[in-house]
């Protein structure tokens, strides 16, 4: 029997690498739906593709143009937030939560709520509601499986592991595109080149934060979030090969790294077929051909970014949907470039100053509508100071 599958944010490079190995096996899956923004000449030619039950756009005054696109075939089509809640009801085996930023966080909680498997991507679920997150995948007896390539690495690494024997988690980053430019440089930084990554290839906004570090502040909230390590635990290491994803330390000395060449479809693969490993199209690493692995400690006054993370994590509450709407309204204004690329943290430290009252809030008692509060706040907040 098929297994069913949806793939949210389809059009973007999680996506992408998505429906390449689903694609690679058409019998093996029936597709529910697949979701995108803008770009509706992807989405529908992937649609297509795959032969989806009903494709969705994000935005609703692209409904016509994805409407045409389609015509002719038997797949549905739909626009909206209301048609892209209802497409994560629609019953599943396995998700793909892919969308970007804090709009994937409803998709996502409607398809554990139906029972499915969620395979996570979108990590600011978990940075902004994490403890809702959990309780309702736990609340319907469902798995949610991590594709943050540095979080599959950190469940592999302990997969048969006592988590009272980790001493320590290690999450590195590549530095992004500005790692080795100096630091008074920054500031003339421009949001082309913040885009440009040295080893992967992702979309605008993920580039960005990967040079501005946010994108790694936020895995380190993750970590906390998912794994329930401790952030004293969690550390940061930037090794600019990218082929060492994650490494977990134990108590009697032992690291356990994942390896392997920076392409997505190492964890979106080992996600898809879990609990088993079946073979996958990428790069098998020639060790001699590489020659060394290297590693640096990272300087926060190039990220402070990653300062601000730990600040989060020990205020706990709904402090990580105020920062994570901050960075995105702070990000947006980059791209924009109404402020420079070192201000975005600048901004983010003044909204978590200015809305420290939702620190500490009970996790037990984190709603969507709690969570939809803080970041809506934040948002007002950031417009507010970058406006000064």
């Amino acid at each position: 029997m098929a297994r069913r599958i949806s793939i949210f944010g389809a059009t973007g490079s999680i996506g992408q690498s998505t429906i390449d190995l689903i694609a690679r096996d058409l019998n093996a899956y029936d597709v529910v739906a697949v979701t995108g923004g803008q770009n509706v000449s992807r989405l529908a030619a992937d649609a297509i593709k795959v032969n989806a039950q009903v494709a969705v756009t994000a935005d609703e005054s692209r409904f016509s143009d994805l409407k045409d696109a389609l015509s002719g075939t038997d797949i549905e089509v739909a626009a909206g937030r209301e048609a892209l809640i209802e497409a994560a009801c629609r019953p599943a085996d396995w998700v793909m939560s892919a969308i970007v930023g804090a709009a994937g966080l409803e998709p996502g909680l409607k398809a554990l709520e139906t029972g499915a498997v969620l395979a996570l991507a979108n990590k600011e679920s978990l940075v902004c509601a994490g403890p809702l997150i959990m309780r309702t995948a736990q609340a319907h007896g469902t798995e949610i499986l991590p594709v943050d390539s540095e979080h599959s690495a950190v469940f592999q690494a302990m997969i048969g592991e006592d988590l009272s024997a980790v001493e320590r988690v290690i999450i590195t980053a590549s530095g992004g595109a500005f790692r080795d430019w100096p630091i008074e440089d920054l500031a003339k930084a421009t949001p082309a080149q913040a885009a440009t990554h040295p080893n992967w290839d992702m979309g605008q906004r993920i580039t960005i934060d990967s040079a501005s570090m946010f994108n790694k502040a936020l895995e380190l909230i993750e970590t906390k979030e998912y794994f329930g390590i401790s952030p004293d635990k969690i550390e940061t290491v930037v090794h600019p090969e990218s082929m060492i994803h994650a490494l977990v330390g134990f108590n009697d000395g032992a690291l356990m790294a994942h390896v392997g060449a920076p392409d997505m479809r190492h964890a979106i693969g080992f996600a898809l077929h879990y609990p088993t490993r079946k073979p996958l199209p990428v790069e098998r690493l020639d060790l001699v051909k590489l020659g060394q692995m290297t590693f640096r400690n990272p300087c926060e006054t190039r990220w402070p970014a990653l300062r601000l993370a730990r600040e989060v994590m020990m205020a706990g509450g709904l402090m990580g949907a105020v920062f994570n709407a901050a960075k995105e309204r702070a990000l947006d204004a980059f791209i924009q470039e109404r402020i420079t690329f070192p201000r975005m943290a600048g901004v983010v430290e003044d909204v978590l100053s200015d809305l420290s009252t939702y620190e500490g809030h009970n996790p037990a008692e984190i709603t969507l509508d709690k969570v939809a509060e803080a970041d809506h706040l934040a948002r007002i907040r950031a417009d507010e100071i970058m406006a000064r």
